[in-house]
């Protein structure tokens, strides 16, 4: 199976702000990013459980109380939109590589559910695992995460956990093997314990996945040399 980070390597760019503005527009979020600006910068400096906890903060101040529908109404026309204007298509012809070979293929993405999850669908992929948010009995977000921000070593749990939900490891069962392609150092976490690891990223050699061979290499159908991954 091959599994797709999101922001960055199925499409240009970031997309959380942007859908952010498109949930509640460009003032509350400009304001947000302002009034919690010394967070921004110590979880651009620190990352890890830093920027996850500026993450959440962020999406309580502008999406708690929201209702769930709502929001899921906005991620669909955001996916529908953000993949016109951004998807990559050597990404994409990628991903059609994997389905001609009967592989699957899932997005894994640190990016909300709201609208990684019809991106998935107009993508055509097997499955999709992404940062949920707590919704109450009501319907009602509450901007916290449920579970996990998806990312780092999440990523590998929710990939795992997906595979043997769908009979593909587990229950003394050789583990399928894992394609994994990202672009940023909170997928390198996933690719380091995949047994195919490619850096989808456009930085190259000043990227944070630079010790993995590149898309363009394997585009041009050289071997990819195999990882081996924790308990692997």
């Amino acid at each position: 199976m091959a599994a797709f980070d999101f922001d960055g390597t199925i499409t240009r760019g970031a997309s959380t702000v942007p859908f952010l503005i498109s949930a509640r527009g460009f003032l509350p979020v400009a304001v947000a990013l302002v009034r919690t600006l010394p967070g921004l910068l110590r979880a651009a400096v620190m990352s890890g459980t830093a920027a996850d906890d500026y993450k959440e903060q962020l999406f309580v101040r502008l999406l708690s109380g929201t209702p769930n529908e709502e929001l899921a109404r906005k991620g669909r026309a955001f996916a529908a939109n953000h993949l016109r204007l951004r998807l990559r298509p050597e990404v994409r012809r990628r991903m059609e590589w994997h389905r001609e070979r009967g592989h699957l293929t899932v997005l894994v993405s640190a990016s909300l559910e709201h609208y990684v999850e019809p991106a998935g669908e107009i993508l055509g992929v097997d499955g999709v695992l992404a940062t949920r948010l707590a919704v109450d009995a009501a319907g009602i977000v509450s901007g916290r995460f449920e579970g996990k921000n998806c990312r780092g070593a999440e990523k590998y749990a929710r990939v795992v956990g997906w595979m043997r939900g769908n009979g593909l490891a587990g229950a003394g069962q050789a583990q399928a093997v894992l394609w994994a392609y990202g672009n940023s150092r909170g997928d390198a976490w996933l690719l380091g314990a995949a047994d195919h690891a490619v850096d989808a990223g456009r930085l190259g050699k000043l990227g944070a996945l630079r010790r993995f061979p590149t898309l363009s290499r394997v585009d041009g159908r050289q071997p990819v040399p195999p990882r081996g991954g924790p308990g692997r």
